[in-house]
């Protein structure tokens, strides 16, 4: 079929024979595919776009036209379109993401290992000075601060008065204050 002339090869595509397009993309797939890079600016783009040149002549191969005794023009005319709207669903692509709201900064996770590493730090020096408690202030200290049960539940919890709650209370707040306060920070 590739020694056809154009217009054997017209007449072959409009009769449904795929020889004939096979012959068409044979003569012209090279010069098309540099087309569709040129508009394209992409040679992926430009596969892709010759792909689909070459789907749409078969598609469309009832209204193939030779233009002075040649499809090649027709053919430039179906990648110009083909390459065309290529680009243009590109930029609506692009204003499509760029309308979509920027994700949030994700945090590093350096930083969140690093404040774990801190809070844990803290928390073991917390520990250490209540551990410098009385075991009747931790309790209430546990119950009231940490557990944030108000002074009467504590008590009850306790089975002590709300008085004695109260003064184990500040007694463990002013011997953690002591504890955790640098010699020279303290008022004397």
């Amino acid at each position: 079929m590739t020694e056809l002339g154009e217009e054997g090869l017209v007449d072959g595509l409009r009769r449904d024979d795929p020889e004939a397009l096979a012959a068409l993309f044979d003569r012209y797939g090279d010069r098309i595919y540099n087309h569709c890079f040129r508009a394209t600016g992409d040679w992926a783009e430009a596969e892709d776009a010759t792909a689909t040149v070459f789907l749409e002549v078969w598609r469309h191969r009832r209204r193939v036209q030779a233009h002075d005794g040649s499809a090649l023009p027709w053919l430039y005319g179906v990648a110009t379109n083909v390459c065309r709207n290529l680009t243009r669903s590109r930029r609506r692509g692009w204003r499509a993401l760029a309308a979509l709201p920027r994700p949030a900064p994700e945090p590093d996770h350096a930083d969140r290992v690093a404040e774990r590493v801190s809070t844990e730090a803290r928390m073991r020096a917390v520990l250490a000075a209540v551990d410098e408690l009385p075991p009747r202030e931790r309790e209430v200290l546990g119950l009231v601060a940490w557990s944030g049960l108000s002074y009467e539940q504590a008590a009850a919890a306790l089975d002590v008065p709300v008085g004695t709650v109260r003064s184990r209370l500040s007694r463990a707040r002013a011997r953690l204050t002591d504890l955790t306060t640098p010699r020279g920070d303290r008022d004397e």
